[in-house]
C-alpha cells in the first residue's frame, strides 16, 4: 500500500509545498520512501529517497522543486525491496518525458516483464510500478504525436488510448498519477477500482487548481473541495491552465474497492468511494458487540480498551453498545511507525514494545476486553495481551473488528504469504491459546461488508479476498500464490532489506 498525489496549479504558481504537505497527510500509507517530481513546463525536477517525508525533503530540495505541476509518492513495499532505487516516482525520457507514481500491485508482473523486454524497453528495478510505466510509455510512443492548438486545447485521445493499453495488459489493483512534461497530469484507476483515487478542485490565484490523491483527507487538509472519486477504469487528465478531461474504459468489470482500506489503512477522517471510514469503523464496533453478546454477557467485561490507533473508533462504539466503560489503557509513541507496515517479523515484534506502553491502573484487577482493527500474523496481538497481563489484568479478552485473515492479499497489501497468517493454520480456540487471551472474538464477514455499505451509492461489492479467498481479478492460481509466497515471505524481505541498507547511503 502506498500514497499518491498529483497537483496542477496555475502557471506562475509552485506546487512543491502543497505536495510536501499532502504527502505528510498520506504518510500513514507508507513510511519506507518518499518522492516528489515537479515541472515548470519544460523540465522535471525530482527528489526521492528512503525515509519519512520530513527526512527526505530539506529546504535545499524544496527550493529546487519548482513548477506549477507535480506528483508525489510515499512508499510501503509489497514487491521488490526497500532500496532507494525503488523509491517513486519513476521516470522515462521517451516519449516526451514521463514520471509516474503507483499504488497497488500487478498480479501478472512476470508476463509484463517479458513484454517490456520484447518491445525493447529497459527496466532498472524489479518493481511492477516501473513495468506499468513502461507499458504506458510504449503505448503513448506508438500513438500519433499530441497536438496543441492555438486555444491551448490538448487532444488527449492519445493519452487515454495509452491508458487503455495499460488496462488491456496489466492485471491487479492499481491507482496511478503521472506527470508528462509540458503536457499535464494524468490519473487513473484499475477497472475494478480496487485501489482508491479522489479528485479535488479549488480556486487559485492563477486559475483553477486540481488535485488527485489516494484519500480525501489530503484534499481537505490542503483546502481543496472534493469533486468525486475517480471511477473504476476511468482516466482523468488536467492540462496547464486547469483544463479537465476524462474518459471511461475498463469494460464491464465490477467496482470492488479493497475493504481493508476501511478496516485499517485509510485515515478515519477520509471518505473513499463515498464511504466514510469513521462511520464504517463505528458500524464495525456495533456489529462486533452483537457478536460478543452471543457468547458472553456484558457484565463479564469490566472495561473496553482499544489498541491505538485504528482500533479506537470500533472500540468506542462497541463499548457504547455493551454499556461497558471505555478507557484508554495504552500510551502510543508517535515516533514509531505503523507496525503492520514494517518489513520483517523481527522488526515488528521489536517495535510493539517501543510503540505501546500500558497504564497499569486501567488494567489492575479488571477483566479487560482489548479491541484491535484486525489480527494478521498474531505477533502484535500476543505482545499486547502479554503487556495487559503484566499490567495486572485478571482476564484478557481480545476482539478483532475484522474477520480472520486467512488468505494472501495480492492487490497491494503486505499479506502475500498465507503461511504467515495465524488464522490460516489455527482455529479460533488455538489462536486464543497462542496469543494467551481468555477468549477471542472475530467480526463476521457479512457484518463487515454491511458496516462498509454506506452512503447513497455504495460499491456493489468489495474486494475481501484476504478474508474469503475470492480474488476479483487476475489469474490467481495455487502456483501463483506459492510463487508469491516464495518471493515475498518475511525471511526473504528481511534479507533484501539488509542488502539494501548495506548498499545505500542516506541520500542527503
Amino acid at each position: 500500500m502506498c500514497g499518491i498525489l498529483g497537483i496542477v496549479a496555475g502557471e506562475g504558481s509552485h506546487v512543491n509545498q502543497l505536495l510536501y504537505d499532502g504527502l505528510l497527510v498520506l504518510q500513514h500509507r507508507g513510511q519506507d520512501a518518499a518522492g516528489i517530481v515537479t515541472s515548470d513546463g519544460e523540465k522535471l525536477h525530482r527528489r526521492k529517497s528512503a525515509g519519512l517525508v520530513s527526512d527526505v525533503f530539506y529546504k535545499r530540495h524544496m527550493k529546487n522543486l519548482v513548477g506549477h505541476m507535480g506528483i508525489g509518492h510515499v512508499r510501503y513495499p509489497t514487491a521488490g525491496t526497500s532500496s532507494v532505487a525503488e523509491a517513486q516516482p519513476f521516470y522515462v525520457n521517451s516519449p516526451y518525458g514521463i514520471t509516474l507514481a503507483h499504488n497497488g500491485n500487478l498480479t501478472n508482473a512476470n508476463e509484463l516483464r517479458a513484454k517490456v523486454a520484447d518491445i525493447g524497453r529497459h527496466l532498472n528495478t524489479s518493481s511492477d510500478s516501473e513495468m506499468l510505466l513502461n507499458i504506458f510509455a510504449a503505448a503513448l510512443g506508438d500513438a500519433k504525436k499530441m497536438k496543441i492548438d492555438e486555444a491551448n486545447y490538448i487532444d488527449v485521445e492519445d493519452i487515454f488510448s495509452a491508458v487503455d493499453s495499460v488496462h488491456n495488459h496489466c492485471e491487479g489493483g492499481y491507482a496511478v498519477v503521472s506527470l508528462i512534461v509540458g503536457v499535464g497530469v494524468l490519473g487513473f484507476r484499475d477497472p475494478n477500482g480496487i485501489r482508491p483515487l479522489i479528485i479535488g478542485r479549488r480556486d487559485g490565484e492563477n486559475g483553477d487548481e486540481w488535485i488527485l490523491a489516494s484519500e480525501s483527507v489530503a484534499l481537505t487538509t490542503l483546502g481543496f473541495e472534493k469533486v468525486r472519486d475517480v471511477e473504476p477504469g476511468e482516466a482523468v487528465f488536467i492540462s496547464p491552465g486547469g483544463y479537465f478531461f476524462n474518459r471511461q474504459s475498463g469494460g464491464d468489470a465490477v467496482h470492488s474497492p479493497c475493504i481493508f482500506e476501511y478496516v485499517y489503512f485509510a485515515r478515519p477522517d477520509s471518505t473513499i468511494d463515498g464511504v466514510s471510514v469513521h462511520e464504517a469503523r463505528r458500524n464495525m464496533g456495533v456489529a462486533l458487540a452483537e457478536r460478543i453478546l452471543e457468547e458472553i454477557p456484558a457484565d463479564e467485561i469490566d472495561v473496553v480498551i482499544p489498541v491505538p490507533d485504528s482500533g479506537r473508533i470500533s472500540a468506542l462504539a462497541l463499548a457504547e453498545r455493551l454499556g461497558v466503560s471505555y478507557r484508554e489503557g495504552f500510551v502510543k509513541n508517535r515516533y514509531v511507525g505503523r507496525t503492520f507496515l514494517m518489513p520483517g517479523q523481527a522488526i515488528r515484534k521489536d517495535s510493539v514494545r517501543k510503540k505501546l506502553n500500558p497504564i497499569p491502573k486501567e488494567f489492575e484487577g479488571r477483566n479487560v476486553l482489548l479491541v484491535d482493527d484486525s489480527i494478521v500474523r498474531g505477533n502484535t496481538s500476543k505482545k499486547i495481551v502479554e503487556m495487559a497481563r503484566e499490567a495486572g489484568a485478571d482476564k484478557v479478552f481480545f476482539a478483532s473488528a475484522a474477520p480472520p485473515v486467512c488468505h494472501a492479499n495480492v492487490y497491494g497489501i503486505d499479506m502475500p504469504a498465507a503461511s504467515e497468517l495465524i488464522a490460516t493454520s489455527k482455529t479460533r480456540e488455538e489462536i486464543a491459546t497462542w496469543i494467551d487471551c481468555d477468549k477471542i472474538f472475530y467480526q463476521r464477514l457479512d457484518d463487515l461488508i454491511t458496516a462498509c455499505t454506506l452512503g447513497e451509492n455504495p460499491p456493489p461489492r468489495f474486494d475481501a479476498s484476504c478474508f474469503d479467498g475470492d480474488y476479483v481479478v487476475g489469474k490467481i492460481t495455487d502456483s501463483y500464490l506459492a510463487e508469491l509466497e516464495a518471493l515475498r515471505h518475511d525471511d526473504v524481505k528481511q534479507k533484501g532489506a539488509a542488502l539494501a541498507e548495506g548498499q545505500s547511503g542516506n541520500g542527503r
